[in-house]
């Protein structure tokens, strides 16, 4: 926003933080909070404390303070937020997902060369994992987390200089001692977890909800049994090698000769991939289906529509890990596939625990929300700098990330009530 810009909106963005951080016990916090939020939102390259003070003309130290070192609690911030994305945007999902943090040196908590993809590759970056309340038509970023890799938990080393090393990266980053290096599924649901939880049990208390993923996630067993023994529908992105055995293939017992205990009915073949059990269902399972209008009209598209080829199939999925039904047999579920025309086989998979008789529109619709994610990042990183944070300490890092996804939703709530006027 411009600075003229943001006169005539200020009144809102005031009334906003004030119900937001309304939860926080002193005033100038409060205040101190909604000058943060003018810095994110004014227009500038960098959103990192000193660039935001001198645009706002004030001392940088006020706004480190506030993000560093002040008493308030981040969490009961994001829970608002949450709460407010329930009633005003109404989700239909919650996506998960992580974002890569690119860093120069080795200083910020997390910091570790690995997977970005924001890099597109293995660099030196933080990673954090986040929880999405989605429609199609608008999203915001509800819960976050900080992937704490090995290289800074001590538990995990018996090696008396590493872990010594690492105590001091986390006493430097004031990293809590409870916080660990957990995988990030497992953050993922432990977020899922919070946000559920009844109010009486110290959760949020939002309604279930179905769950999205890429495949970082979804090809991950456990994460998808997880999310099973929680109660929760899922789609969620796989690779093709995921194995799998179609649904009418079902475990024999060898005979049995009277001798030692009975034999347990188990699968005679090696599972398939699911590429190869789309390939085999072949062109003619194909329907095309579209998900969505876009902004992109033109001629040959006048309506923008978003479509494509897509089959489902019941398949069950196979895993040691996945517990097996009475009979022997596995637990069968959705395998949506999308297979362009002119490609030699799918280029996308799912899996799903959506009923048997879910429509494939409705199947590949939920599949496809996961873009709403593309864009909550672009705005996040582009527009309001959740990624400029240039603090050092476990806490300012998700103090920054939930004051950005703050101001999105203020965004959020403009772009879809620009008239509306401040309360009194």
């Amino acid at each position: 926003m411009t600075p003229e810009e943001m006169d005539q909106v200020r009144p809102r963005l005031e009334a906003f933080a004030a119900q937001m951080l309304g939860g926080l016990a002193r005033s100038d916090q409060r205040a101190k909070g909604e000058l943060y939020l003018r810095g994110l939102l004014l227009d500038g390259k960098r959103k990192s404390m000193q660039p935001m003070a001198d645009r706002l003309g004030v001392d940088h130290q006020q706004l480190q303070q506030f993000v560093t070192s002040s008493t308030w609690d981040h969490v009961e911030v994001r829970k608002r937020v949450a709460r407010w994305a329930d009633e005003f945007i109404e989700p239909e999902a919650y996506v998960i997902d992580d974002s890569g943090f690119p860093k120069d040196g080795s200083d910020s908590p997390g910091v570790a060369r690995m997977y970005s993809g924001t890099l597109g590759k293995v660099g030196n970056c933080q990673v954090g994992v986040s929880v999405h309340a989605v429609t199609d038509r608008a999203s915001a970023a509800i819960d976050w987390q900080l992937f704490i890799p090995k290289s800074w938990d001590d538990t995990t080393t018996a090696d008396a200089d590493t872990v010594a090393e690492i105590k001091r990266r986390r006493a430097r980053c004031k990293i809590p001692d409870q916080v660990r290096h957990r995988e990030k599924w497992r953050l993922a649901l432990d977020m899922l977890d919070r946000v559920l939880a009844d109010e009486r049990d110290g959760g949020w208390g939002l309604p279930a909800r179905m769950v999205v993923t890429d495949a970082g996630y979804g090809d991950t067993t456990e994460f998808r049994l997880g999310l099973q023994d929680r109660g929760l529908p899922y789609v969620v992105a796989v690779k093709g090698t995921t194995s799998a055995y179609p649904v009418d293939a079902a475990p024999a017992a060898p005979s049995y000769i009277g001798r030692g205990r009975p034999p347990v009915p188990r699968y005679r073949d090696d599972p398939d991939g699911l590429a190869g059990l789309a390939v085999a269902a072949g062109r003619r399972a194909l329907r095309r289906v579209t998900w969505r209008h876009g902004s992109r009209k033109n001629a040959r598209n006048p309506t923008a529509a978003m479509r494509s080829r897509f089959l489902a199939l019941r398949v069950r999925p196979a895993n040691r890990d996945i517990p097996r039904n009475p009979d022997g047999s596995l637990p069968e579920c959705w395998l949506i596939a999308e297979w362009p025309p002119g490609t030699p086989e799918p280029t996308d998979y799912w899996l799903s625990n959506l009923p048997a008789d879910t429509p494939l529109r409705e199947l590949v619709r939920l599949a496809k929300i996961r873009w709403r994610i593309e864009h909550d990042y672009r705005e996040l990183k582009d527009g309001l700098g959740l990624d400029h944070f240039e603090g050092r300490s476990y806490i300012g890092w998700h103090r920054h990330v939930t004051l950005t996804a703050l101001a999105q939703a203020f965004c959020t709530q403009l772009r879809y009530d620009p008239k509306a006027p401040a309360p009194a």
